[in-house]
């Protein structure tokens, strides 16, 4: 078989039997953290004009639009993709060569289960499957290096996933990954120089391609069978060889995700969560003279002024949640990083304008040395005075060495405006039907507190 094929037939087959209580447990705190940050995205402007563009054009009431009505399954996943990630709050996932989001997939996963008429079981299933698929591939076939975004393994982790909620046979399965993995292919200057709206819809719309390539090939239509090994293929092209058994796999990858304690780029977690501490300590941001924030090679490269551009010009939500300095200067003077501190209002303040052009990142080696098992930083505060404040940190809270419980996801949840009637729905995900998840969503109206 071809190594589509391999990946096909392990889809088809993955079984909720064969997730560990473990994940389980996970799969529902990390559906539960995208659908707060999904809530909390409602009445933004970006998601508006998505939903804008649904409505204009249409689709056959199949699947559920967060926030309230419906519309076909593929733009239903890009509705809903755009939610989950608008805020930049989701999950992570760290690979040495790579970061992605896999919790980007649960647009597709959740309208393609909807549509099936899938239960609970069904959700899980498809979700750990598009998780394990777009973290390994993160893992052994990294391609940011090369020019190309992390949402390019996403068409193979979404389409996977659609493709099991669907329930795909092995060789639809394998012609659906191959159409999105040979045709969405997305370039990484989509998060370098000045950024743009598409920062947050790249992972979307390669959800809506997904699901679109899961509907093509169960109606019969086939792509190249040899997408990864073949002439021109991926390995070829783009990510060079790996090597993954698949009939070996499990579904246990989500275990090893991170969630996010400050809505923030997710290499900066540590370092502000540094910056709250000291704050909390009675640092008075009034008597700062120079912040030096040590970080590891990746989190210098994109948040830091490394090779994805300056971070000190600083005007839009999208440039504030991917600088560094920005985001350490304004935890610094509010003590937090939530949604209102990428308010344009914020942004542009003089405060915070000028804090951030006194922080200044330094890539360290020894800190890179413990990458990706830790989260490391150090944080140096120089005051007016001459004096200096140190705070290092080797995780936050989320990271993997220190997860999140169920009452912290909730709490969050809560606070970016989630429905009472949807974490109850997720907390006995198991036993209900995904319509009820959906008609659940349907009544979210945002509006969070984030307090």
């Amino acid at each position: 078989m071809t190594k589509v094929e391999q990946l096909a037939e392990w889809v088809a087959a993955a079984d909720f039997s064969r997730l560990s209580e473990a994940a389980r447990e996970t799969l529902k705190l990390r559906i539960l953290d995208a659908l707060g940050c999904a809530a909390g995205a409602i009445g933004s402007d970006v998601l508006a004009m998505v939903r804008a563009e649904i409505d204009e054009m249409g689709g056959r009431p199949l699947a559920t639009l967060i926030g309230g009505g419906k519309t076909a399954p593929d733009r239903a996943a890009l509705h809903n993709s755009a939610a989950v990630r608008y805020l930049d709050f989701n999950d992570s996932f760290l690979a040495p060569g790579e970061t992605c989001h896999p919790s980007d997939n649960v647009g597709a996963v959740l309208a393609a289960s909807e549509f099936a008429g899938g239960d609970g079981r069904d959700l899980m299933v498809a979700l750990a499957v598009a998780y394990q698929v777009q973290c390994r591939l993160s893992e052994v076939a990294p391609v940011r290096a090369r020019g190309f975004d992390h949402v390019t393994q996403m068409a193979y982790g979404a389409t996977a996933g659609a493709a099991r909620a669907l329930h795909l046979s092995a060789a639809q399965t394998a012609n659906a990954i191959a159409i999105a993995g040979t045709a969405f292919n997305a370039l990484r200057v989509t998060r370098t120089g000045r950024l743009s709206n598409w920062k947050g819809l790249a992972a979307p719309n390669t959800a809506f391609a997904a699901v679109h390539a899961a509907f093509l090939a169960r109606a019969g239509v086939t792509g190249p069978e040899e997408v990864f090994e073949g002439n021109k293929g991926f390995e070829d092209a783009i990510s060079g060889p790996f090597d993954i058994d698949w009939a070996n796999e499990d579904l246990e990858i989500v275990r090893r995700t991170s969630v996010k304690r400050f809505n923030a780029e997710f290499h900066s977690q540590s370092a502000l969560e540094a910056v709250v501490d000291l704050r909390d300590r009675d640092l008075d941001p009034r008597r700062v003279a120079r912040v030096d924030v040590d970080v590891f090679q990746v989190a210098f490269d994109i948040i830091g002024g490394g090779e994805e551009g300056d971070k000190k010009l600083v005007t839009t939500k999208e440039e504030a949640d991917h600088s560094l300095p920005y985001m350490v200067a304004v935890a610094m003077l509010d003590g937090e990083v939530l949604p209102r501190q990428y308010e344009v209002e914020r942004i542009n303040r003089p405060d915070v304008q000028a804090l951030l052009r006194r922080v200044h990142v330094h890539p360290d080696p020894e800190l890179t040395a413990r990458f990706p098992d830790e989260h490391a930083c150090r944080l140096r505060v120089t005051l007016d005075d001459g004096s200096v404040l140190v705070r290092e940190k080797s995780d936050f809270a989320g990271f993997v060495t220190r997860p999140t419980g169920w009452a912290e996801a909730e709490r969050k949840f809560r606070d970016l405006g989630g429905p009472p009637s949807v974490a109850a729905v997720v907390r006995n995900l198991e036993d209900v039907k995904v319509s009820e998840l959906c008609a659940a969503l349907a009544l979210a109206r945002g509006g969070g507190s984030c307090d």
